[in-house]
């Protein structure tokens, strides 16, 4: 009968426990010297080797003939214990046994004396879902313990576990293992069960792990039905896209094109790709990136070591370490939410497109991000082609008083005297005048297709929205408080400053104001009368 990688190489000695040397070492030297707690509570996240340990300890304190602290493995208590014969070793999982009566019959059970073996151990798997009626019933056999007798707790949480108990136990920390450690291992086991396992798949396995020894021998046997492990083996067999395929996508952003951000998705969901993971990985590439800008050199080590330095270079200049933060939480923001949603390809593509976007957010750290791009431009001498004259009224409103300060710097970027060119005559300077009420009309007219259909509802009632040109200000001017708020929406904004454009040939920056009382236009009773709706008494 076939049996799991993680089940068949699971360590029998404290020897072949890897990466956890702190806590092997001390368990060695205390079974040797007899100098051993009457409870001990393990610590880590999970796959880390906790509950090895705890079998290992528990051989080990009963072994008849231990060796250098390790149990021979050989004599008939290692066997028994090994074999799950021994009734004097017991192993309870809490998440099952959490109440308060299954910790009452173990502990009058456990007065007893061993029958067959030197200790009583009793190994408590996941402790910190006993409830706190069990974890009171525990702690009066932890205060005054028989001799024979043994605990092992392990938890991967902690702050659930109740001070009372903590304080009764010897604490080890088990920390993940280095993606290094993992993959150097998981060659040894591969050329044990002649598998043809590539060295960069092995690291790539071992990332995947997340420090964890189990999850990467799990990862290892599902990849085990490829005659040859390379990367593209792994991401196949787990279903991640790729770095490749992740960089295609993050490059496609950095582009605001939206279309092929959504083609690229939408490959990577037929190929049968979770949502969830895609946004994961770019999360990741994102990460990586930020860190690379703020930490040029001391953050090399810090890498997820997913993508290459070319392939992080090529991203840096493009990309500011606030964009990529402000990214990452809309990222996991959308992440966090997902469990909860009914469609999770929806969700997925709604963040994507609002990545695509400059103007997708209008919040402080949106600005801020943007703020820190014109920085880093004009810095290398680049003018950007839409400055910051594209922050709206609204969000200037919005603004700190310093921030909002620091946005009209950017306003309108000026050339040093020497190069700014120098017109020949005031004729050439002047523009075309063209009279104010003749503007609105026509870029009323231009907006008209590109904007929701409520809005090109007000736009149509002429008494509803006043529009007017004003030097290189785009006014408009609802007749109440709700059209207000719709009209400052960034997304409006955006389509009225591209429809100004179209008209004008120049760069207009919209306000939207409240009008004045004296100017909200009334319609008398004649008027009103003409709509079958309008009753007077």
């Amino acid at each position: 009968m076939y049996q799991a990688l993680y089940r068949k190489w699971r360590p029998k000695t404290f020897d072949e426990v890897i990466g956890q040397e702190h806590i092997t070492e001390t368990l060695k030297s205390q079974v040797r010297n007899g100098r051993l707690s009457h409870a001990y509570l393990f610590i880590g996240t999970r796959g880390t080797g906790k509950t090895t340990c705890a079998r290992i300890l528990a051989r080990a304190v009963n072994c008849e003939h231990p060796e250098d602290g390790n149990p021979c493995g050989h004599c008939a208590a290692c066997r028994g214990i090994l074999e799950g014969s021994v009734m004097d070793v017991v192993e309870l999982d809490a998440a099952s046994n959490n109440g308060v009566d299954n910790v009452r019959a173990l502990r009058e059970e456990a007065v007893f004396s061993p029958a067959e073996v030197k200790k009583r151990v009793y190994i408590i798997d996941e402790v910190h879902m006993l409830s706190t009626a069990a974890f009171n019933a525990l702690l009066k056999i932890l205060e005054e313990p028989p001799e024979h007798l043994m605990f092992i707790l392990a938890t991967t949480e902690l702050q659930k576990v109740p001070a009372t108990i903590l304080s009764r136990c010897q604490r080890h920390s088990f920390r993940r293992l280095e993606a290094e450690t993992i993959s150097r291992y998981l060659l040894t086991i591969a050329g044990r069960e002649q598998m043809n396992l590539e060295p960069d798949a092995a690291d790539l396995i071992a990332r995947l792990a997340d420090g964890g020894v189990r999850d990467a021998l799990s990862l290892l046997d599902q990849c085990a039905v490829n005659p040859r492990i390379d990367r593209d083996a792994v991401y196949q067999t787990v279903g991640l896209a790729g770095k490749k395929r992740i960089g295609e996508l993050l490059d496609g952003i950095l582009e605001h094109n939206s279309g092929k951000v959504l083609q690229l998705f939408a490959s990577l969901w037929m190929e049968g790709k979770d949502p969830a993971s895609v946004l994961t990985e770019l999360s990741s590439l994102l990460r990586d990136i930020m860190i690379l800008s703020v930490a040029p050199k001391a953050g090399l080590n810090l890498l997820s070591g997913g993508y290459d330095a070319k392939t992080l270079q090529q991203f840096s200049p493009r990309i500011s370490a606030e964009e990529a933060v402000s990214a990452m939480e809309t990222i996991q923001r959308t992440l966090g939410g997902m469990k909860d949603v009914k469609n999770p390809r929806t969700a997925a593509e709604l963040c994507l497109v609002s990545l695509c976007c400059d103007a997708a957010g209008d919040s402080v750290d949106h600005l801020r991000a943007r703020i820190s791009r014109l920085e880093e431009q004009m810095e290398r001498g680049v003018v950007p082609q839409t400055s910051v004259s594209r922050i709206s009224q609204m969000e200037r409103e919005d603004m700190l008083p310093e921030e909002s300060a620091e946005a009209e710097l950017y306003e309108a970027p000026e050339l040093p005297e020497e190069e700014a060119p120098q017109p020949e005559s005031a004729a050439e300077t002047a523009e075309p005048a063209q009279p104010d009420e003749e503007l609105w009309p026509k870029i009323r007219s231009a907006v008209l297709p590109a904007v929701p259909m409520d809005v090109r509802i007000s736009l149509e009632d002429e008494g509803r929205i006043r529009g007017y040109v004003e030097g290189n200000l785009l006014i408009l001017e609802p007749e109440n408080a709700f059209l207000l708020a719709r009209f400052q929406k960034q997304d409006v904004i955006q389509r009225m400053s591209e429809a100004a454009r179209s008209v004008t040939g120049r760069e207009l920056r919209v306000q939207v104001r409240e009008r004045k009382p004296e100017e909200r236009q009334t319609r008398s009773l004649d008027e009103l009368k003409q709509f079958k709706e309008v009753h007077f008494k």
